[in-house]
């Protein structure tokens, strides 16, 4: 690979120190980050200038249901419930390979263009092991870095709950005894589980017993609205199935009691602020997981029902949490004394806790020697950035998809000047448009204008 040097940029490492380099460096080597300071010589690197613009790690997003991408914006007006009966017992059993393979390669080329250089793809529409490989070759031909999560298919989806359909447990195997049994590609494998909302506990211990014996991560929904009140992490703590490679997504309704279990084993937490607003899961739980110890990721989530860029899913959250401190204050007509969730907080949420809570904290989520050079470079010929005064701030409330012109994944270009390299729009547009019809057209009485709404008549476990 080239030796690349970028030169001459604003340099927000999110390291350990969150550290910033105005001006700084960045040398690359072989895919990984060689040196960071400034005027770095390397007379034998290709010289790129990027003089007062922001450059960062890219974005993390730690848990999207990515192949629902072609039916986009059709829940964007339901609740939890009906998101549940709408794909799950309706439109995803309409889904052929083909338009698995559409929705995540559209879903993944839209993450990377918005400045995402790694996503962890919750895919649990896998009806047949062909839908599995549509999906990983989507992923895989993308460009971007992935953890493949699998999560089995609508047959375990769609209730009566709770679930006693197990897991496709020989899908999982082929997969990693196949083209996932190393640990060291681009794209990498995890397990998606139902878990004790959603299946009866036999399945749910079946399911982390399978992960733990094939070294697998596991991410999990817990504390989804009403499905959350049934005590999910108490029941996963008496099977004695915590554990420090285990992600809990959402957490709005578990009780902090439930919360500082997942701190004392070391799981983490991934907070779908705009999600969980729209369709009712319960206040996000990012200022109780900080109470309980615990740093959130961020995750888009349904790409069925909100946009996927995570610039609006970072000022989203942080707004909603300050509402919330400041709330109490407001109320008694005191004064608020301090800004608790700071920006660098919410930015480190996006780049290095995504990285933690996906399992690849030491290959990506900040500037630092020896990581993959997965770096995101904004523009800085806008009137709404300038000047900048403070780079993290700006990321964080100024910031949008508009601005991403440049991005590297393992010190390859994957965008430059503001274009996907080698990406067909007319085919993308061509297959998404195509697998949508077919999807939407096939659920009698849905309609293209997504005005369906399904009946629900669901109960938690």
């Amino acid at each position: 690979m080239n030796t690349l040097l970028l030169s001459g940029g604003i340099v927000v490492t999110c390291d350990d120190s969150n550290t910033v380099f105005w001006p700084g460096d960045i040398l690359i080597r072989d895919g990984k980050i060689a040196a960071i300071g400034r005027e770095l010589e390397a007379p034998d690197a290709e010289r790129i200038d990027i003089s007062g613009r922001i450059v960062m790690p890219g974005l993390i997003d730690t848990h999207r249901h990515t192949w629902q991408s072609v039916v986009r914006n059709i829940a964007s007006d339901w609740t939890l419930d009906q998101y549940l009966v709408g794909l799950h017992t309706g439109l995803s059993r309409y889904f052929r390979p083909e338009d698995t393979y559409a929705g995540n390669l559209i879903g993944a080329l839209e993450a990377l263009d918005s400045g995402i250089t790694t996503l962890l793809d919750w895919s649990h529409n896998l009806y047949t092991p062909e839908h599995t490989d549509a999906a990983v070759d989507a992923l895989e031909e993308s460009g971007i870095r992935a953890v493949f999560s699998h999560g089995g298919g609508a047959q375990q989806w769609g209730g009566p709950f709770p679930s006693p359909v197990p897991h496709p447990e020989s899908d999982v195997r082929r997969l990693r005894t196949g083209r996932f049994s190393a640990n060291d590609g681009l794209v990498t494998m995890g397990l998606a589980a139902r878990g004790p909302q959603f299946t009866t506990m036999e399945v749910t211990k079946a399911d982390f017993l399978l992960a733990r014996e094939l070294d697998l991560r596991v991410s999990v929904h817990v504390g989804d609205g009403h499905w959350g009140k049934t005590k999910p992490i108490h029941k996963l703590n008496e099977a004695g199935l915590l554990a420090d490679t285990t992600t809990y997504v959402h957490c709005n309704t578990i009780a902090d009691d439930e919360l500082r279990l997942i701190a004392d084993t070391g799981g983490s937490a991934s907070v779908a602020t705009d999600v969980e607003m729209q369709m009712g899961h319960g206040w996000p739980a990012t200022g109780r997981l900080l109470d309980a110890g615990i740093q959130p990721s961020l995750s888009v989530d349904v790409c069925s029902s909100v946009g996927g860029d995570m610039f609006s899913l970072m000022r989203t959250t942080i707004a909603v949490q300050r509402a919330s401190d400041n709330e109490a204050a407001v109320e008694a007509g005191e004064p608020v004394d301090r800004i608790r969730l700071r920006c660098q907080d919410v930015l480190r949420f996006a780049t290095i806790e995504g990285a933690r809570a996906n399992g690849l904290v030491d290959v990506t989520g900040s500037l630092e020697v020896g990581k993959a050079a997965d770096i995101l470079i904004l523009s800085n010929d806008t009137l709404a950035t300038l000047p900048i005064t403070n780079p993290v701030a700006t990321v964080v409330y100024n910031a949008h998809p508009g601005l991403v012109k440049d991005i590297l994944v393992a010190g390859k270009f994957v965008k430059r000047d503001g274009k996907l390299i080698g990406v067909d729009l007319d085919r993308l547009r061509s297959m998404a448009e195509s697998s949508r019809d077919h999807v939407v057209g096939s659920l009698e009485g849905a309609a293209i204008g997504g005005d369906w709404q399904p009946e629900t008549n669901l109960s938690p476990a």
